[in-house]
């Protein structure tokens, strides 16, 4: 479809993004890290394939200090023998890189607080302590033949000249990302957005973001991210994980592609299939309204919303939903009209008056308003009843909602 010069689709695209853009998938990290979550390796492997097979770039498959089974999960996946690269999560400490290179993975994310908070109540070190401990980190690590990113966790409650400090130090040491965190999602895009321009100035390695979605930002943060310099985006498929989750993988592909004309490689034909197969690994129901993905993305019953996307789907679907592996629903309830009524009898072929078109309605609407969504099942009896016995003649006007 052709847009007017003036467009807002024409004005997102002009935003300068990276020409690489990289996804690396936490679906099995801190996915699994939302309260109540546990995958079993055998289930953690299918996910691990399936974010594969869609084209994820990265895959960071756990934290293996965590347990001897987490480390033997992590372990598994990095044998897979993907075409993902495999990453896992690491302190800077010496005894989580150690069960990192046991795992053979293709590269280490470090992390360490950089916020006075976190300083102070939770590390109990000073600044200098900090900034030891992150250099000797990315020594060991690279030491020891492992690739690794180091990233400060709090960044936006962080002073941006200490981590700037700290990169250009990691920086020197051997690091071969440096990544910013959104640890508790209150970061707005403009403070993203100068952290990560600020630090895009002080280094020429590439620049990650792992955002939190707390105040709602994550995907627009995660494009600020990349407006300023970022490189690589942390997601979750259907953006599951601590608290308010994280970039969700669907949502943030696509807006890539459609709103800011950025294909970053994904199929995304096999996103519906991916989410489906992690929420019931997750043991999660699939949210209704989940973008994309979810079973009302691509579903209508306004009766004037239906007829016009049975005339034209670009009505009230900005994308086709085969392009996400999802499919088109024409729900019935109470604010269905004659049009979708007409569609359903013609498919199987069944003559009815509008008299009694009508009258299908009615009931239909009658029976949204008890009890919401009208069954298949409901719709034919109703048709049955209806188009059984002699048609009334009321005025026949519908109401259009």
């Amino acid at each position: 479809m052709r847009f007017s010069a003036v467009s807002p689709y024409n004005a997102a695209a002009k935003l300068r993004l990276p020409e690489k853009v990289v996804v690396y998938d936490s679906t099995l990290r801190d996915g699994e890290q939302m309260p109540g979550v546990h995958f079993t390796l055998e289930q953690k492997t299918s996910i691990a394939r399936k974010l594969d097979e869609v084209g994820v770039h990265q895959i960071e498959a756990g934290f293996p200090a965590v347990s001897e089974s987490e480390k033997a999960a992590v372990k598994e996946v990095a044998s897979l023998g993907l075409d993902a690269e495999v990453l896992c999560l690491s302190r800077a400490l010496k005894q989580d890189i150690d069960a990192a290179v046991d795992c053979d993975v293709d590269m280490v994310l470090l992390f360490i607080a950089t916020s006075d908070l976190h300083l102070r109540y939770k590390l109990k070190m000073t600044r200098e302590q900090v900034l030891e401990k992150a250099v000797e980190a990315v020594d060991y690590a690279s030491a020891h033949g492992l690739k690794a990113s180091m990233s400060s966790e709090d960044s936006t409650r962080s002073d941006v000249s200490f981590m700037a400090d700290m990169f250009g130090r990691c920086e020197h040491a051997g690091a071969a990302r440096l990544g910013i965190t959104d640890t508790l999602g209150c970061g707005g895009p403009e403070a993203v957005q100068y952290i990560v321009s600020s630090l895009r100035e002080k280094t020429k390695l590439p620049l990650s973001a792992h955002l939190h979605n707390d105040f709602g930002l994550a995907t627009v943060n995660a494009v600020a991210a990349l407006s300023a310099g970022a490189e690589a985006i942390a997601t979750t498929v259907g953006g599951i994980g601590e608290r308010a989750g994280n970039v969700s993988l669907e949502q943030f592909v696509m807006a890539l592609k459609h709103l800011y004309k950025k294909d970053i490689g994904i199929k995304t034909d096999g996103l519906t299939d991916l989410a489906r197969t992690v929420f019931e690994a997750a043991r999660l129901p699939m949210p209704a309204n989940q973008p994309w993905v979810g079973p009302n993305a691509f579903s209508h019953e306004s009766g004037i919303h239906v007829a016009a996307v049975l005339s034209c789907p670009m009505t009230y679907e900005c994308v086709n939903p085969e392009e996400v592996g999802n499919r088109r629903r024409l729900v019935l309830g109470k604010h269905s009209g004659t049009h979708i009524v007409k569609s359903r009898l013609d498919e199987k072929g069944v003559s009815a008056s509008q008299e009694q078109i009508c009258d299908i309605v009615r009931a239909i609407k009658r029976a949204g308003e008890e009890h919401g969504r009208v069954s298949d099942d409901e719709f034919w009896s109703i048709v049955n009843d209806v188009v059984g016995r002699p048609a009334p003649n009321p005025d026949c006007v519908e109401k259009k909602g």
